[in-house]
């Protein structure tokens, strides 16, 4: 059992530093575990935590209203820093009766879209006015990272009042060329519907949000887009075609017509990404790009979103990128081996063609 639970969670991060990991995991009845690089490591030296330890740590990161959400709901997200800046974003939940917590790092420093290898074809839409990009992908695989290059490139170029609206807040920005106003959900503004609301008395160029949950979030975001603003966010989908079809579907029949022409007339585009493990170690991304062009935004009014990969596919001319062609590119530069190519493929039929075309699989 431990006695000073501060220092005892200021070693922990230490570990997280030294190790480069992205996420420590806590719970009672075991020992402290690490993911780095995209895998899990148990900390084998650190003794195994009790219930007091867990309770002891988490009192240190999370205030009494926070406590009393998790008491109540049996889960909280919350934000946490220490004196160096060091933050994280957690998640503190019940387990078989047991506390866990997860905790993500968040880097101080905001990379740029070269440091994250993304592609540069992603500060078009840097440079836009008005429009609604998401980024996609599952959890844990670097979209807040993204977003955050993002408008971190708006505030370093461009006179623009920003506002983010998140739960929690992740990266923190400080106003450059723009105004940023961060606003966190419980702590500034009671849930994501008000807050998306009142930005239309805010005076806002750009808007970005952690994550829209509701039908009326998705589309307070997109009539944003329409009335001249620059909005951003994340869905927790696998491509563009799944994430317009989740942007739909989470509309009554009768609204569905609707949000099909908002969305068609407003969205730029949707930025998948994955992380895969690299052969030389670490992660690199893999990654899809739709751009809404007359032939996307007519298969959204025409509800034909299932042709949209073809698009995708036929479309590198105008800067799409088609997932396959781009983890093909990946194994032939020796960045990811075969077997992760096609683990993380959407279409392996499609990604074998790709790769014997390429000479890497013999017929």
């Amino acid at each position: 059992m431990v006695s000073d639970y501060k220092k005892e969670f200021e070693n922990l991060i230490s570990t997280v530093i030294k190790e480069d990991a992205s996420d420590l995991h806590l719970a009672e009845g075991r020992q402290p575990i690490i993911r780095s690089s995209g895998f899990l490591i148990p900390l084998t030296n650190h003794p195994i935590l009790t219930r007091q330890d867990v309770k002891g740590i988490l009192d240190e990161l999370i205030d009494v209203s926070k406590k009393e959400i998790f008491l109540e709901k049996k889960e909280v997200d919350f934000a946490y820093y220490d004196s160096n800046k060091t933050r994280f974003r957690g998640n503190t939940f019940f387990q078989m009766g047991k506390i866990s917590i997860a905790l993500r790092l968040v880097p101080k420093k905001i990379k740029t879209f070269e440091e994250l290898n993304l592609p540069t074809i992603l500060e078009t839409f840097v440079n836009r006015q008005q429009g609604f990009f998401l980024v996609v992908g599952p959890t844990g695989h670097g979209k807040s990272t993204t977003l955050a290059t993002i408008i971190e490139m708006i505030n370093l170029q461009r006179l623009e009042h920003i506002i983010t609206i998140e739960d929690p807040i992740e990266y923190v920005f400080e106003s450059k060329k723009s105004i940023v106003d961060q606003r966190e959900i419980l702590q500034d503004t009671p849930d994501f519907h008000t807050a998306l609301h009142g930005m239309f008395r805010q005076d806002v160029d750009v808007l970005m949000i952690g994550e829209m949950r509701t039908a009326d979030d998705i589309s307070t975001a997109v009539t944003a887009a329409e009335t001249g603003h620059l909005v951003f966010s994340t869905m927790h989908t696998n491509n563009a075609a799944q994430t317009i079809e989740r942007i739909i579907d989470s509309f009554d029949t009768r609204q569905q017509t609707q949000i099909r022409i908002q969305l068609a007339s407003s969205l730029l585009g949707i930025f998948s990404q994955r992380l895969i493990p690299r052969v030389s170690g670490g992660l690199i991304p893999a990654v899809e790009l739709l751009i809404n062009n007359n032939a996307v935004a007519n298969l959204i009014r025409e509800n034909r979103v299932h042709e949209i990969n073809s698009v995708i596919e036929t479309s590198s001319d105008q800067g799409m990128i088609d997932l396959n062609r781009y983890l093909g590119d990946l194994v032939r530069a020796g960045e990811i081996t075969i077997e992760n190519a096609y683990l993380y493929s959407q279409n392996s039929k499609g990604l074998r063609e790709l790769l014997k075309l390429s000479m890497l699989i013999l017929q």
